[in-house]
């Protein structure tokens, strides 16, 4: 949203519209996705006269893809712990004073219909867009101004606060709230916004890099397995620093998706391995042993077929991970190899899918140079940064909704 032009071009702009509109706001907020209509519906509501503006050409954009087109709203678990950050008390606050039961409760009271899928993640039974409705509806009844395609040119301060250059206008308010977001999901208009903005007023902005986002693999594993694109199942993820996640993992083109994988993707380095454990639910060890009791003539490729998918069996065969014998055949080193591979099989990805097709973005505004009751910055009085633009990332799940909704009304009690 911020255009790169220089000072005297834009000053000889002004200078040939002597005409230019200029309005007065309470409060400018900048994105309106989750967090920026939150905080916007809540200022609004308290009294305050808001612009909320937006590059994109309708509200809400990840909003309306988010999980599935059925928007996983927030979850029944959400708890700090959830979260990554620099400084990982920062969100207890926010979190606390507006919780999951309060959006549920905000939820309920416009008759949406939801359900648990799984882990405490609450999705829409119809669409996402019942949640930007219900946005839509808050900022109405706060009288919010809502401006989209809006490209803010410029953002200078003084001691009245904040003027805006935008398209042939300028806007002022005495306080202004960053809520651009990340960098994931560049097509639906993400950009470097709210990091410049941070910067421009010399806010430290921690590195950042691509989260809840799918694995690659380098080149001979890639080609190894990519017969099994499509093929999932559960298993238990463990990055180098001990983190683990048990959900589903998925097999790709590209290497490996699904949920215990975007999980980990969050936690993962480049150039570490992943350990993963492709029967968590099942001790191998003694599967086989009652296997052999059983049925000792059977292959052991169609006795780990009964628990494993047989494709991924197939091809972990071809790779000679495991031996083409009968159950009677394997001996106890042949056996403990066995086991140790497919409970603890060590994969180093070659990266990821980055930011196109990640879900959230790591790293982002320090949250030690923000109050962590009303998110204001604590040497740059009336600027304000919400939502997924700050240095907090939630699993997956509903988690990072709710930091958006948790740190939008903390924010919007404040202005």
């Amino acid at each position: 949203m911020l255009a790169s032009r220089s000072q005297d071009h834009y000053n000889q702009r002004l200078s040939g519209e002597a005409d230019i509109t200029v309005e007065k706001f309470d409060v400018i907020i900048i994105g309106a996705g989750a967090a920026g209509l939150f905080c916007a519906a809540q200022a609004g509501q308290r009294g305050r006269r808001v612009l909320l503006l937006d590059n994109g050409k309708k509200p809400g954009r990840k909003i309306l893809m988010s999980g599935g087109g059925r928007c996983n709203f927030t979850n029944l678990y959400t708890e700090p712990a959830a979260y990554l950050s620099n400084n990982p008390h920062f969100c207890k606050s926010a979190l606390a004073r507006y919780t999951q039961w309060d959006f549920i409760d905000l939820v309920n009271r416009y008759g949406i219909a939801y359900h648990e899928k799984t882990l405490g993640q609450l999705f829409c039974d119809d669409s996402a867009q019942q949640i930007v409705d219900l946005l839509m509806a808050e900022c109405d009844k706060g009288n919010v101004t809502l401006r989209l395609r809006s490209e803010v040119l410029g953002v200078t301060r003084d001691e009245t606060g904040y003027t805006l250059q935008l398209n042939g206008a300028q806007a002022t308010a005495e306080k202004l709230v960053i809520a651009s977001g990340g960098l994931s999901m560049p097509g639906l208009g993400a950009s470097p916004f709210g990091y410049k903005i941070a910067e421009q007023f010399g806010l430290k902005v921690y590195p950042t890099r691509a989260a809840l986002v799918p694995f690659t693999l380098h080149k001979p594993l890639l080609e190894q397995l990519q017969t099994l694109s499509g093929v999932a199942l559960p298993a238990t993820i463990e990055a180098q620093d001990g983190t683990l996640f048990k959900e589903a993992m998925l097999f790709t083109h590209r290497g490996l998706s699904g949920p215990a994988v975007l999980q980990i993707s969050s936690y993962w380095q480049p150039g570490e391995f992943i350990t993963v454990n492709l029967s968590p639910a099942t001790a191998l060890d003694d599967f086989i042993n009652v296997q052999r009791q059983a049925h000792p003539n059977l292959s052991l490729k169609n006795s780990l077929a009964k628990i494993l998918p047989k494709r991924l069996v197939e091809v972990l065969q071809a790779l000679n991970q495991i031996p083409e014998l009968s159950l009677k055949q394997l001996n106890g080193k042949q056996q403990a190899e066995l086991v140790e591979r497919l409970h603890r099989w060590r994969i180093q990805p070659n990266g990821t899918e980055g930011y196109r097709t990640a879900e959230v973005t790591l790293g982002g505004v320090d949250t030690t140079q923000l109050s962590s009751k009303t998110m204001e910055a604590r040497d740059v009085p009336g600027l304000y940064f919400i939502g997924e633009v700050v240095d907090v990332t939630g699993w997956l799940g509903g988690y990072n909704f709710q930091w958006a909704w948790s740190s939008a009304w903390a924010c919007a009690q404040a202005l």
